[in-house]
Formats: structure tokens, C-alpha cells, sequence
């Protein structure tokens, strides 16, 4: 069996490495010709940590990159705390919860492909145009040279992202994205640490600028200071692009923070250091009705994307990677396991798509700024109890499949 993986990115990198893993072969064909530092920082939960550390044996490289998550942490936009929860290995779990640029989790990846699978199975500049799903045959287009190709294998993987061309081939009526009516703002900062060192803080709500904001590096310079990735939120009724790397401006969004100086943290401080600002809308897309047809399929953003409001979007690619990967090691036709893995994983992640909409673990937030009218309070269970905070939460990690009990804590 040989496989095409189209996409580079952490959701092909990791199929390439878990197909390699259990005596498949594959290619995988990235449209950029180099392969550059992009995005800012990410979350990857323990539900898929543990097959980064477990099966493919990444934990101690990603471990001296990333910063263990220690404990997930609200407060509302007058800096006093909601609820705060213990994260990763910190609340139990087998395997560590890791804050880390993307570039390092994407680099990591990418040195154990090369090193285990081979760099002659990894090609760059090749542009998919379109797939035979009866054949397994990919059209690509080498964008050096401008000739064009046919690739026939087992069957195509189509990892190429939220501008999907092959998601666009099998859904050619598909309607527009949808915009939550909300525009980010992302960052990453040079500065000392602030709290454990290692918490993920969610602050404010959407309607006059909520953060999520966390460090991704420790220890960058002699003066021991972390590499701080932030996200501002802010509801916006238009947005310009869909685009990881569209620059943005401190101007839009700071006026909405600048009174954010807590004694844990001086948030607009830390805008204004900020190395890097991009700005992102929050959009997805509706779950499609099938990502399979003949011998293809879809995998990670081209299959799901999702509002970013739950640390999500990587770990489900990474889920993806995983089930795909076993079902064709098994004793089956291709098609079979395609239709299987479809069978398991889009009603999976349709459900993390829809609960990011609605009730993602920032609804803590909604619910006290809701019930507190926005304003400081003098005690939080005088407006929302512990076991209903811890609940909201409870809720999301059994929808994403990162709760204790479906990871056997």
C-alpha cells in the first residue's frame, strides 16, 4: 500500500509519521516550496499528546520546546479570578498539555519525518489541482518548472488546510465560511514569567475584548524571560481575510485593553512588545456531509475547520492522523477504511465544531459577564458556583474526547 498525503502541515506531518509507524508508505506533497516559520503559538491537549509521545515517541523533543501547561485559568476583564483547574500532566493525565509555537511543534515534526520516513518522500512546490477519486490519481503542478504531473497511489489524503482545494473538488456547492462575528488579533511577546510560569489565562468577554494569553518558550534570553503568545478578541461586524500570516496593527484593538494592568500582568504592556501581531477572523465552516469519495479523503482544517476556542484545532488533525492511520493497517479494502475513518470522525468533530460555537470551555467567561452585568464582584460563587464552573468545562472535554475517562486516567 502507498498513500498521498497533500499538505505539509502538522495534520499531514503527523498521518506521514503514524503511517510510517505501522509499515505503510507514503509521499506527501506541500504546494510551498520552502517550508517557513508561520502562526504563533497553539495548545496540544493530552487527548492528542498522547499519541505525539506514546506512538510516535516525541515527548522528550517537544518537552524541551514547549512550555507543560500547568493550569487553565479565568479572570474577568477587571483581573479578578473566576476559576482556575489544573491542566495535563498537573491534573492527573499520563501526558503533558504543551503551550508551543507552531513552527516548533511543525519543525519537530518534520525532523522525525525526514530522519525516520526519508527526505525523498517529502515534496515541495508541488501545487494539488485536483484529484480522480475512482483512480487515486492526483493532478499536481510543480510550481518551479510549471509542469504538471499525475500521481497514482492507494489513495489520497488531502491534509492541504481551511483553503482546501481538494475539499472544494468534492464540495463545489459548499456555501461561504462562517464569520462569528468576531476578529483576532495574535501576538507573541518577549517577557518575564507571569503567574505559575506555565498558566493559560482566559480573561474578559468577546463584547468589550476578551484574552487568551500563554507562554509557548521557556528560558530565551540570559535574563530568563519566556516567549508569551496572546490572542485578543474583540466583537467586529466585518473582517478583511482569511489569512495565518495577514499582518496586523496594534491601533485596531489596543483601546480595548489599555486599562488591562493587573497585578499578575500589564496586558497592553505586552501588546505593545509584542515581535509579531497578526490578525485572523474567527470563522469555520458547517460539518460537510461526507469527506470521502472512492479512494479519497479529507483530514484535519480541509475536513473541519473551527473556531480556535478550544485548543482543538491541532489535536483533532492530530485524532484524525491517528484513526486513519490504524483503520489502514487493517486487514481491509482502502475504500473500507476510508469509509470508516470517515464513519468514526466526522461525527466526532462535528460535535468540537458546533461546541465551539456555543459552550467552548471560554463560556465561563460568557456566563460571569452575562450574570455579573460587568462589573467586579465581591465574591464569584455570590455569581456562579464552583461545581457549575467546573462543569461548563467537564462538559467540553467529554465532547473533544480529552476527558479522564476516555483517555483511561
Amino acid at each position: 500500500m502507498h498513500i498521498t498525503i497533500i499538505g505539509a502541515g502538522i495534520g499531514g506531518l503527523t498521518l506521514g509519521l503514524a503511517l510510517h509507524r505501522l509499515g505503510i508508505s507514503c509521499d506527501i506533497y506541500e504546494s510551498n516550496a520552502e517550508l517557513k516559520p508561520v502562526g504563533v503559538g497553539i495548545n496540544i491537549l493530552p487527548h492528542a499528546s498522547q499519541f505525539l509521545c506514546k506512538e510516535l515517541g516525541l515527548e522528550e523533543e517537544l518537552s524541551k520546546l514547549a512550555v507543560l501547561t500547568q493550569e487553565s485559568i479565568f479572570f474577568n476583564r477587571f483581573g479578578q479570578k473566576i476559576y482556575s483547574e489544573p491542566a495535563g500532566k498537573f491534573a492527573g493525565y499520563d501526558y503533558p498539555q504543551f503551550s508551543i509555537h507552531r513552527h516548533d511543534l511543525l519543525q519537530t515534526l518534520l525532523n522525525a519525518y525526514l530522519l525516520r520516513v526519508g527526505s525523498e518522500h517529502l515534496h515541495l512546490g508541488y501545487a494539488a489541482l485536483s484529484v480522480d477519486a475512482s483512480k487515486g490519481t492526483t493532478i499536481f503542478q510543480i510550481k518551479q518548472s510549471g509542469e504538471i504531473l499525475e500521481i497514482t497511489s492507494d489513495c489520497v489524503v488531502a491534509c492541504d488546510g481551511l483553503h482546501s482545494v481538494i475539499r472544494k473538488q468534492l464540495h463545489p456547492n459548499e456555501g461561504a465560511p462562517k464569520y462569528s462575528g468576531v476578529n483576532m488579533w495574535r501576538g507573541v511577546t518577549r517577557a518575564p514569567a507571569f503567574l505559575t510560569g506555565a498558566s493559560m489565562v482566559r480573561a474578559g468577554w468577546l463584547t468589550h475584548g476578551k484574552m487568551v494569553i500563554y507562554p509557548i518558550r521557556n528560558q530565551i534570553d540570559t535574563a530568563g524571560n519566556q516567549l508569551i503568545n496572546w490572542v485578543a478578541e474583540i466583537e467586529t461586524p466585518k473582517y478583511l481575510k482569511r489569512d495565518w500570516n495577514k499582518k496586523g496593527h496594534l491601533d485596531d484593538f489596543i483601546g480595548a485593553f489599555e486599562d488591562w494592568q493587573f497585578d499578575w500582568l500589564d496586558v497592553p504592556a505586552l501588546m505593545r512588545n509584542a515581535d509579531t501581531i497578526l490578525e485572523f477572523p474567527m470563522i469555520d465552516q458547517d460539518p460537510l456531509p461526507f469527506w470521502t469519495k472512492e479512494l479519497t479523503t479529507l483530514l484535519g482544517d480541509a475536513a473541519h475547520p473551527m473556531y480556535p476556542r478550544g485548543s482543538n484545532g491541532a489535536g483533532q488533525s492530530i485524532l484524525d492522523a491517528r484513526c486513519l492511520a490504524e483503520l489502514l493497517a487493517q486487514d481491509q479494502p482502502v475504500s473500507q477504511a476510508l469509509i470508516a475513518y470517515e464513519k468514526k470522525r466526522l461525527s466526532e468533530t462535528a460535535q468540537v465544531v458546533l461546541a465551539n460555537r456555543i459552550n467552548p470551555p471560554d463560556a465561563i467567561l460568557r456566563e460571569v459577564y452575562e450574570r455579573s452585568s460587568d462589573q467586579p464582584f465581591d465574591q464569584i460563587d455570590n455569581i456562579i458556583s464552583a461545581q457549575e464552573l467546573s462543569q461548563i468545562s467537564n462538559n467540553y472535554k467529554k465532547i473533544t474526547g480529552s476527558d479522564p475517562a476516555s483517555l483511561g486516567r
